[in-house]
């Protein structure tokens, strides 16, 4: 039935089950509050703690996950490690899973093209 669609193309198993790790790890809400938080800059322990209203015991640990999921990545200076979102896919999946939300749970039109505009974060300073 499917292989008489001429572009149809399902995703190999490596890549369902990353995706599928990738989602797993932001099906929090400390995660994606830190997440974002990197979207906006370079930031440190302490501060993602005080951002998300959590220890900065708890951030590290999910900054762990995150690290290991190559979503966030660290560079040290010193004694402190300074975190940023790993890439450009992080802020663009973060922020159509939030714009997303909102379009769900204000009951949001989709922009003209019957597409949502993306969640931007702030440009970073």
């Amino acid at each position: 039935m499917h292989s008489a669609l001429p572009d149809f193309d399902m995703p190999n198993d490596e890549q369902v089950h990353l995706a599928a790790e990738s989602f797993r790890l932001l099906a929090d809400p400390t995660r994606i509050k830190v997440l974002w938080a990197l979207l906006q800059g370079e930031s440190s322990v302490a501060c993602l703690a005080e951002l998300a209203g959590v220890t900065p015991t708890s951030v590290s640990q999910h900054l762990a996950k995150l690290r290991l999921a190559g979503l966030v990545k660290g560079r040290r200076e010193g004694t402190f490690v300074f975190y940023s979102a790993a890439d450009d896919h992080v802020r663009r999946l973060l922020a159509q899973a939030l714009h997303h939300a909102d379009h769900v749970d204000r009951d949001l039109p989709f922009g003209s093209d019957g597409h949502p505009e993306p969640h931007r974060p702030r440009a970073e300073k």
